[in-house]
């Protein structure tokens, strides 16, 4: 399934970049990308590791027909050439248009009404079937002069995160921006966000990260991911509070209860609550502009996850973080005609261990590192595996010569299908896949020539940097 992040370029299994996120259900069909005018030629392959095209357009959901669109938390859906919906929108929520908040306090308002509506018929029955005292409450005789809620219920555990969670304000340039959130990474006060959030604003633009107690800093951008959708910021004038405690995303079961802290359409300290509905779901995502695809092998959540939400913490039952809010699938086309994506219960987070490693790496050097195979593969979703393609982007070698993959004898149209214990059914599953490992580490690739299965160790080679 892919959602809306950064996405132009050519895409690969881990040459020079870009990988899909791996597949527990069958991830959806990606047709042939569009043809890329620089080019001269469509845009069918990429390196496992160069970038990839933009998430194709149109491309069937693997929950139902017709494909719903994954979104990121802050912006809309964007509309494929043919007219129909394209995967995802960006989470990234756009700055409000006039008239816009005026929307979201009049149905505040009239929720109210109808609650005192159904109030006041209420009311009216007690005081006609009662004493004639004229009082028409029930008062508990048990309630307590204060209440006192357990550290590891829900609201413990909002009471103890939402102090280091902000909300984020980015503007371009151009004016053009919008609301995320983030979250206190470590002592030194570093934000952990998406990339998509902060795009708009990192070059030329402005950045500010406001905690839930009102107080309102200057931030920077100290690094980012475009195919990981990780940023790193820092404050200016501050470190913030504690950071929230890292938890282990490997041990996390389907079943796990979680909590999501955000800003959904700009309304920041919103908590909700869900469970791990699965793990390693295959997302590629854009934000419908220019930018690169990025590739996530997600944990999915039934937790409610808005435009606004993303770059926000995905927290276990104890409060430590799991994942970051990244992604949602919708099927519908937004909120109140803004033409915003909104939460049908498919959320989509980036494991924490994974952001961890990206997060150290920024915060190092300011660039990002991607693992790669030196090959090519199609992007074509035959569900059947990822094909090595006849040629990489620009006419280059499909195989890197003395590349992981030639060392370890892979050639052109061998169908990759399983990395490790993980069943590989596209190229994008593929490069998603081998983006949650570490440059240096060996996996085990099986693939499929002339009818026979063989199984070979390739030993991750690296990719510095988005250009």
């Amino acid at each position: 399934m892919s959602t809306e992040n950064e996405g132009s370029g050519t895409e690969g299994a881990g040459t020079e970049g870009q990988q899909v996120p791996p597949s527990v259900p069958p991830a959806p069909s990606v047709p042939p990308a569009p043809v890329d005018p620089a080019r001269g030629g469509p845009q069918q392959s990429a390196p496992a590791g160069d970038w990839p095209p933009p998430p194709p357009q149109g491309a069937p959901s693997p929950y139902a027909e017709p494909p719903a669109t994954p979104a990121y938390a802050g912006g809309g859906s964007y509309a494929t050439p043919g007219g129909g919906p394209a995967w995802g929108a960006s989470y990234q929520q756009p700055a409000p248009a006039k008239g816009r908040r005026g929307g979201l306090v009049a149905a505040v308002l009239a929720a109210a009404l109808i609650a005192g509506g159904v109030g006041g018929g209420i009311g009216y029955w007690a005081a006609s079937d009662g004493d004639g005292s004229g009082s028409t409450t029930v008062s508990a005789s048990d309630t307590p002069t204060s209440v006192k809620r357990e550290a590891g219920s829900v609201a413990g555990v909002a009471a103890k995160a939402l102090p280091s969670v902000v909300t984020i304000d980015a503007q371009g340039g151009d004016g053009e921006g919008g609301t995320g959130t983030g979250f206190v990474y470590d002592k030194q006060g570093h934000i952990l966000t998406n990339n998509h959030v902060v795009a708009s604003a990192a070059d030329g633009g402005k950045l500010s990260a406001t905690f839930s107690n009102g107080k309102k800093y200057v931030a920077e951008v100290v690094g980012r991911a475009e195919g990981y959708d990780v940023a790193v910021l820092k404050l200016r004038n501050g470190d913030g509070p504690a950071p929230l405690p890292l938890g282990n995303s490997d041990k996390v079961a389907v079943g796990d209860s979680t909590i999501a802290i955000g800003a959904p359409f700009g309304l920041s300290n919103t908590v909700t609550t869900g469970i791990i509905s699965a793990k390693n779901r295959p997302v590629a995502s854009s934000d419908g502009g220019n930018s690169k695809s990025s590739y996530m092998s997600a944990l999915q959540t039934d937790a409610s996850i808005n435009p606004g939400n993303s770059g926000g913490p995905l927290l276990d039952s104890g409060g430590a973080v799991i994942g970051i809010n990244s992604a949602i699938q919708s099927a519908g086309n937004g909120m109140g005609g803004s033409g915003q994506a909104g939460s049908v219960g498919l959320g989509f987070a980036i494991p924490i261990n994974q952001a961890k490693n990206v997060a150290e790496q920024l915060i190092k050097t300011g660039k990002p590192v991607y693992p790669v195979i030196g090959a090519s593969v199609s992007l074509e979703d035959n569900r059947m595996g990822a094909t090595i393609s006849d040629e990489g982007p620009g006419g280059s070698a499909a195989v890197s010569p003395n590349g992981p993959a030639a060392k370890a004898g892979l050639k052109s149209g061998d169908v990759i299908t399983k990395l490790d214990d993980t069943i590989i059914d596209s190229g994008p599953t593929l490069i998603g896949e081998i983006w949650t490992h570490k440059p240096g580490d060996t996996v085990k690739i099986t693939y499929e020539r002339g009818g026979k299965t063989e199984t070979v160790d390739v030993t991750l080679g690296d990719r510095v940097g988005d250009d």
